[in-house]
C-alpha cells in the first residue's frame, strides 16, 4: 500500500473490477474502497471508467455512475461503439484503454503513485511509462485474471482477493446515500 505521504490516483478498469469481483463471488462497496485509500494515502483522484451501452445497460449502471460521481469519483463514460466483424456478426467496442492511458499519462507528472484496478496486459506500455517518470505502480486483479506481463512491470501487485475484507459490499445494503457535493 501507498505511504500517508504519497499522492495517488486511483484508475478503475469498470467493467475489469465488475468482472473481477463477480468471478471472486462479491460486490465491490465503493465508499469502503475510497476510505481505504483515503486513509493510507494522500488521494488526488479516484476514477471509474465505464462504457455504456445504449438501451439495455444503462438502466442497470446508471444508479451506481450517479453514486460514484456524487461521492468522490470521477467518472468517466462513452457510449459503446458498435461494428461488423467483417462476417456479418455485430460487435461492440467496449473499452477504455486510451482513456485510462491518458489520463494516467496527463496526472503522472502530479503524482506519486498509481492504483491500477485491471489485469489487462495492454496496460503494460503505460504502466512502464509512468514508471519512467518516476510514479510507482501498483495493480490490483485477482491472479487468475491478470497477464503475467503487467503483473511483472508493476512495482506492487495486489490480488483483488487480499482486499475484500475492506471493500467488499454488506450484501444486506444497498448503495450508500448521496453526500452533498
Amino acid at each position: 500500500m501507498p505511504s500517508s505521504v504519497d499522492k495517488l490516483a486511483l484508475f478503475i478498469d469498470g467493467a475489469s473490477l465488475h468482472a473481477a469481483s463477480k468471478t471472486l463471488g462479491f460486490e465491490i462497496d465503493f465508499k469502503r474502497l475510497l476510505n481505504e485509500y483515503e486513509s493510507r494515502s494522500n488521494l488526488v483522484r479516484a476514477y471509474y471508467y465505464t462504457v455504456m451501452i445504449e438501451d439495455r445497460e444503462s438502466s442497470s449502471i446508471k444508479p451506481l455512475i450517479d453514486w460514484l460521481d456524487y461521492n468522490g469519483f470521477e467518472v468517466v463514460s462513452k457510449q459503446a461503439k458498435e461494428f461488423d466483424d467483417g462476417e456479418g456478426r455485430r460487435k461492440i467496442k467496449r473499452s477504455m484503454n486510451v482513456e485510462i492511458a491518458v489520463d494516467a499519462l496527463e496526472l503522472s507528472n502530479h503524482i506519486d503513485h498509481i492504483v491500477l484496478f485491471s489485469g489487462d496486459g495492454d496496460f503494460r506500455p503505460l504502466v512502464e511509462a509512468v514508471q519512467r517518470r518516476g510514479v510507482h505502480v501498483t495493480v490490483v486483479s485477482p491472479l487468475s485474471m491478470i497477464s503475467d506481463e503487467l503483473r511483472r512491470q508493476a512495482d506492487v501487485f495486489i490480488d483483488l482477493l487480499e482486499l475484500k475484507s475492506s471493500i467488499e459490499r454488506d450484501p444486506s445494503q444497498h448503495l450508500p446515500p448521496r453526500r452533498s457535493r
